[in-house]
């Protein structure tokens, strides 16, 4: 029984100093491959027309973000007031940089947190603004594990706080800026 302990212990040794190498470096690599495109073509929808449509939310903007404010405003966006259009242009612009800066591993730490609370943020818009619920909402400890908001953005959580907590890893403009390279 020793031997089987101390087997798992060096192995555990191991992995543990890999660790902090492997798991943020895998962390950005399945954020890339699953999440990034999703934020930005999300962030697209809410552009508005022309050159400096980033400046102006869409419609869909408001929709998207304030669906109770936007249906009590009928529709006239111009009912909205600098609230509105400040939080949807900043979660729009949220919506491309901070995916891009997890990706290039820049400012990571503070990236994957601001994309926590994107994530909260657009979450109970789902729930209470969009009055998501049922089996999209989900239960955890359930035979299903395909809900969107309680299982699928759950592991999303996991994966950005692992980023907050080990920040971007070796290979990552981080660690170039770093004055620690080690």
């Amino acid at each position: 029984m020793n031997a089987v302990v101390n087997i798992l212990g060096h192995l555990s040794a191991r992995l543990d100093r890999f660790a902090p190498m492997v798991v943020p470096s895998l962390a950005r690599l399945v954020f890339a491959g699953v999440l990034l495109i999703y934020f930005w073509n999300s962030a697209r929808t809410k552009i508005g027309d022309g050159l400096f449509g980033f400046l102006h939310p869409s419609d869909g903007a408001y929709i998207q973000i304030f669906p109770k404010a936007a249906e009590a405003a009928g529709y006239d966006f111009s009912q909205l007031g600098l609230f509105h259009h400040a939080v949807a242009s900043a979660g729009t612009w949220a919506e491309f940089v901070l995916p891009l800066l997890i990706v290039l591993g820049l400012f990571t730490r503070l990236a994957a947190l601001g994309m926590i609370g994107f994530v909260i943020v657009q979450s109970a818009t789902d729930v209470v603004g969009h009055e998501v619920g049922g089996a999209d909402l989900g239960r955890w400890f359930d035979a299903a594990s395909n809900a969107l908001i309680l299982d699928q953005r759950s592991l999303w959580l996991v994966l950005l706080s692992a980023l907050v907590f080990l920040g971007a890893g070796p290979l990552s403009a981080d660690r170039l800026l770093s004055k620690d390279r080690a």
